[in-house]
């Protein structure tokens, strides 16, 4: 007799139809319908790591227990006795998620979780296995899952039995002689019913069976192999004595066997050798049963054999057909262009011809599904209404503050849109009354009708020509819609990845984001050529089958961080197609292997910078650049957006925290430093977590009035700590040698302020540079130097023009903040203005700065940030700026509050910057310096 146990433990309600046995591993799928398995599953993993750090779940036991019989009782006895084998209950209507005590039989297994596969898809499949039989005592159903009270019985190791031992080894007799004849059927023509085994299984099970120690775990496991009823199989689970286990097997094996020899038919047999160990005397008589004529079965249910190719040899299996014409309707109803429909119908054919059981088979099907689900016609309707554009304009406003030249352009685009369809629009109904007036192909004639005149043919012919040479002109007029591919540039954090899905949102389109960053392989982009293992589309047709629309709007995110080529490819170079509007009407993926329009799809591209981008694919799109917030814009940003968000996420309600312009202003000057509102919004979540750790404080206390929701700049230090950033003030005195210049910072896309500080000291005309400047920024010192050095004389620096101004000195040019790298083309003119200064003894105003590069005959180049540099020194309290005069187009972005702060003034060469730096200043041979530069 077994041992008993008590406990409480988790339930996994079977299928219908399934009983799982001890010893036995069942794989049991996991359906949207069956969501108390997924509360199980979470619950086992806590359990499981409760016990141990890493715990493994197959540690936590379960029940698994199938559903009661209405033809057995509660211990496993028949309670109707009919001669034909009684037919199991399919009521889907019993698998519900929480079924009573009722509905399930009384004896299940303790079983344990041993593996959970899925494959993304939502849907997932837990392999348990049976350790013991147990009985359900109670039911408790007040979790999302079900618990019940059982008793589990562990089988005792049996004493010496002759009777049992007697049992055992003629069940494993028959376990081999079951395994031997199933591997015979699958050599000799059989019906498509007899099933069959392979030789290497057949070997194996033979090598199991043999080296089976204990009675009632091989009864158990050929239970679950033998070809019974269900009922059947819960009379198996309800046997624990293992002797009545035992028993019942054998009478399942002993029908099996029967009905396999009898339902078999040996036309001829040359000679055979059978791959298995099997006792040859047993062989040889099977297959001398098998070669005695008349012994078919009387009444067998089961369709005569016959020859493979010939009607009931079929060896498919029935589901077979029935999954190619569905998969034929499919691709029916995903109206494949013509191409596509010429490829499917002949991968059909070859489909149908392939056995299951063939690799290739496989390969077909999935290739034939991908067809089906690649979008080649549908679309989704735009909503291009009259108010498309006020809606568009509304949804970009609400989703982002500032941004308006991007903006601007996809308004352009939705209004190009809006035209091209009130145009089509009317060329359809032009369309439409052309056929009207040629009339509808004459129909045929009622009995007994009259005809009054015959036409003549031929003026009919040329009518009828007439009429579809006009229709073939109208549908020429038909626009066609060629989506632009829009590259955003700008620094991380200022909305790029966002602003392209509230495109969509304005549109209507299906969304789908596509991450380049870390794409090294060119089939990732185009697909794997289907002769590969585990061949698939690339990111793009992938992208199509899940928005399953012609034309979603695609987000290419980080196109910048594509790999270059390398020994798999050119991922960069395999993009050109997918973003050449006149190209991509026609992008074949390598999988696929038929030309895709991509000519529908709204391409959006996002990149950091543009160096790392090839030319060939940058001349694909339309870059519009998106360079930063100003503080005043990052303020409207966190009022408008971001503080009521971090409200929300923190748990507090509106008026439990109020922010002032002043404290957002001083978290984004002195607590960040970046182009975009990352960093900025998790500041505002750390002040918002602190002020929700005081709140919680004052109500758990009892005191609430104690709390105040008022923030103030004092606050600040207390929930983010010292200020990370101290922002450079302009110098309130000024001394010859120094002067102000402009900066902006690369990794954050914000601007500042940088003081050039230059010294002379008796030497032999030696220049020490420090402050980390980089390669460009050194040799713009050079540059600005021998500018000066050209032109001492003309300056009054110098008696005569022979003579060296650095002959008997030497210089320290230096940039504080030294642990900052300083580099790029926009510090000569501050460079230049800062020796004259020097050798001249005059000071520069402390309120001036400056930036721009000048070459060595003394004219300012262009530069760029300007934008951002000039917010800075407004930031910095400068009120003049002397800007490159090629900058002056940069000056008509700038934001209102900047134009009206700063004193702009351009200059194209450096006399007239030393002009405007030294209005009173007078210098010996100005006139030198001509009124106009040549370019040459």
């Amino acid at each position: 007799m077994a041992r008993a146990q008590a406990a409480t433990l988790p339930v996994i309600t079977l299928p219908r139809g399934t009983v799982l046995l001890p010893g036995v591993v069942q794989r049991i799928a996991v359906s949207p319908n069956r969501p108390e398995i997924a509360s199980l599953l979470a619950a086992v993993y806590t359990r499981a790591a409760s016990k141990a750090p890493n715990g493994r779940i197959d540690t936590v036991p379960i029940a698994c227990v199938p559903f009661a019989s209405p033809l057995l009782g509660p211990n496993g006895q028949l309670l109707l006795q009919t001669e034909q084998e009684p037919p199991s209950p399919d009521r889907s209507d019993a698998d519900v998620p929480k079924p009573t005590k009722a509905d399930l039989f009384d004896w299940g297994v303790a079983a344990k979780i041993t593996g959970v596969e899925g494959r993304g898809t939502g849907e997932f499949t837990l392999l348990v296995e049976g350790v013991a039989r147990l009985r359900v005592d109670k039911i408790y159903a007040d979790k999302p899952y079900l618990e019940c009270k059982v008793v589990y019985y562990q089988d005792d190791v049996p004493l010496p039995d002759p009777a049992l031992e007697e049992l055992f080894q003629h069940l494993k007799l028959l376990s081999r002689e079951l395994v031997a004849i199933l591997r015979l059927s699958a050599i000799l023509p059989r019906s498509g019913s007899a099933p069959s085994l392979t030789p290497l299984l057949a070997r194996r099970l033979d090598i199991f069976i043999s080296k089976q120690k204990q009675p009632g775990a091989l009864a158990d496991f050929m239970a679950n192999i033998v070809e019974s009823s269900y009922e059947e199989k819960l009379q198996v689970l309800a046997l624990l004595d293992v002797k009545d286990r035992v028993v019942k097997v054998i009478e399942l094996l002993d029908r099996q066997v029967g009905n396999i020899k009898n339902s078999m038919k040996i036309t001829a047999v040359t000679s055979t050798t059978l791959p298995f160990s099997v006792d040859p005397d047993t062989a040889r008589k099977e297959i001398e049963k098998f070669l005695t004529p008349g012994k078919a079965r009387q009444g067998s249910k089961a369709p005569a054999p016959g020859i493979l190719g010939q009607p009931g040899g079929n060896s498919d299996d029935d589901h077979e057909p029935n999954e190619i014409e569905e998969l034929k309707k499919r691709l029916d109803a995903a109206k494949l262009s013509p191409e596509a429909a010429k490829v499917a119908d002949r991968e059909i054919k070859r489909l149908k011809k392939i056995h299951p059981a063939q690799a290739e088979y496989a390969v077909t099907r999935t290739y034939l599904e991908t067809l089906a689900d690649i979008p080649w016609t549908v679309t989704t309707d735009d909503r291009l209404g009259p108010q498309t554009l006020t809606l568009a304009r509304k949804q970009l406003d609400d989703d982002h503050y500032g941004l308006e030249k991007v903006k601007k352009r996809l308004l352009e685009y939705l209004a190009v849109l809006r035209l091209k369809q009130s145009i089509n629009d009317e060329v359809d109904a032009q369309i439409k009354q052309v056929e009207q007036d040629a009339g509808v192909p004459e129909p045929a004639k009622e009995d007994g009708a009259q005809t009054v005149s015959t036409p003549d043919p031929s003026l009919a012919g040329e009518k009828m020509k007439a009429n579809s040479a006009n229709i073939e002109v109208l549908r020429s007029k038909r626009m066609i819609d060629k989506s632009p591919i829009m590259l955003l540039v700008g620094p991380p954090g200022v909305g790029k990845t966002s602003l392209a899905r509230s495109v969509a949102t304005a549109l209507g389109r299906k969304f789908h984001r596509i991450s380049l960053g870390g794409v090294r392989d060119e089939a990732e982009i185009r697909g794997h050529r289907r002769t590969y293992v585990a061949a698939m589309p690339g990111l793009i047709a992938q992208g199509l089958k899940k928005v399953g629309v012609a034309n979603p709007v695609f987000l290419l995110d980080e196109i910048d961080k594509v790999g270059g080529s390398n020994v798999h490819g050119d991922p960069s170079a395999a993009m050109l197609e997918v973003l050449d509007p006149e190209q991509n009407n026609s992008f074949t993926d390598h999988y696929i292997n038929i030309p895709i329009d991509l000519s529908k799809v709204l391409f959006i591209a996002t990149a950091n910078s543009l160096d790392t981008i090839p030319p060939p694919l940058l001349d694909r799109m339309e870059t519009i650049y998106i360079p930063g917030y100003t503080t005043l814009e990052k303020r409207h940003i966190a009022m408008q957006h971001l503080i009521p968000k971090q409200i929300r996420v923190n748990g507090l309600s509106a008026d439990q925290v109020v922010f002032s312009n002043e404290v957002v202003s001083k978290i984004i000057e002195s607590y960040t430093r970046e182009a975009g509102v990352r960093n900025l919004e998790r500041e505002l979540s750390s002040v918002l977590r602190g002020k929700a750790v005081e709140f919680a404080d004052a109500k758990d206390t009892g005191h609430p009035e104690k709390y105040s929701p008022q923030l103030s700049v004092d606050d600040l230090e207390r929930f983010l700590g010292i200020e990370k950033f101290e922002e450079e003030i302009a110098e309130k005195t000024s001394r010859p040698g120094i002067v102000t210049g402009l900066v902006a910072y690369s990794s954050g896309g914000n601007g500042s302020i940088l003081f050039i500080e230059v010294a002379d000291m008796p030497g032999n005309g030696s220049v020490q540079l420090t402050g980390k400047l980089g390669d460009v920024l050194k040799e713009s010192v050079e540059v600005a130097l021998t500018w000066v050095k050209a032109h001492a004389f003309e300056l009054g620096l110098t008696q005569n023009p022979a003579e060296n101004i650095m002959q008997n000195r030497s210089i320290h040019v230096h940039c504080p903040s030294g642990s900052i790298p300083k580099d790029g083309p926009s510090s000569g003119i501050s460079q230049a203005i800062a020796l004259i200064s020097l050798f001249s003894g005059k000071a520069v105003p402390p309120t001036m700065a400056m930036t721009g590069e000048i070459s060595l005959r003394g004219r300012v180049t262009a530069v760029g940030g300007i934008k951002e540099k000039l917010i800075g020194a407004l930031r910095a309290g400068v009120k003049t700026v002397l800007l490159p005069a090629q900058n002056a187009k940069d000056v008509k972005d700038l934001p209102q509050e900047v134009k009206d702060g700063l004193e702009i003034i351009h200059v194209g060469h450096i006399w007239e910057a030393i002009r405007y730096v030294w209005p009173d200043g007078h210098w010996p041979n100005e006139h030198e310096y001509p009124g106009v530069q040549s370019r040459l």
